[in-house]
């Protein structure tokens, strides 16, 4: 595992419950602030190896970002359960729900 990848898996494993982070926020506080894609890859590779809270990542708008219908309500839903609300379009206000140490 390269470093960067321990940092990131780092960063999701401590997004505490009722709080989400964006992609592009644990890249840049994982010392690669062009490096979304690779939160991503690791969130797809090192989820079940490593029990990482997949599901309170989520894009820069606050959006759910999986296409998948059945994963998409399942991310929504275990959010919804830890508490986060979406507005009518499915957005997340991130003022109130970003973990505040994670922020850009």
């Amino acid at each position: 595992m390269t470093e960067l990848t321990k940092r990131i898996v780092d960063i999701i494993k401590n997004i505490p419950k009722g709080s989400v982070v964006t992609y592009g926020t644990i890249a840049n506080i994982a010392g690669n602030s062009r490096g979304a894609r690779a939160v991503s890859w690791v969130l797809k590779t090192q989820t079940n190896r490593y029990n990482l809270p997949w599901f309170r990542v989520v894009n820069r708008e606050g959006k759910i970002s999986i296409k998948d219908y059945n994963t998409y309500n399942e991310q929504k839903a275990l959010l919804l359960a830890e508490g986060i609300k979406f507005d009518k379009d499915d957005k997340i206000d991130l003022d109130l729900f970003a973990f505040t140490y994670l922020k850009e």
